[in-house]
């Protein structure tokens, strides 16, 4: 599989996205969107939209997603078999207030 997420680098989305990978040991490439604003731009013009974490599976492109549901796509489209192993985080949740704080501390303009 080609697998591309547009994550943040901390966000409790994109960690649930990371978990997901790593539960099924999924190759793919971590774009990150708040330090490189060329890869944010990718993201929006792919996605035609803002939010994130997004998913470009076989260039199948899942956006504003969480952990949980990019697991049931893999499940529901046979891209990945089932298994008991447990997320090393949340693959449902938000940011922390911890991690808000952080973001807060970089301002980036992409636009």
């Amino acid at each position: 599989m080609n697998i591309r997420c547009y994550l943040k680098p901390s966000c409790g989305w994109s960690n649930g996205v990371r978990a997901i990978m790593a539960k099924y040991a999924l190759t793919y490439q971590d774009v990150d969107i708040i330090n490189n604003p060329a890869n944010y731009a990718e993201m929006v013009e792919k996605s035609g939209q803002r939010l994130s974490p997004c998913v470009e599976i076989d260039g199948v492109m899942l956006p504003d997603i969480s952990g949980a549901e990019v697991e049931q796509y893999l499940l529901a489209n046979k891209l990945v078999v089932p298994n008991d192993k447990a997320p090393a985080v949340p693959i449902d949740a938000p940011c922390t207030d911890a991690e808000h704080e952080k973001m807060r501390v970089k301002t980036i303009r992409f636009f």
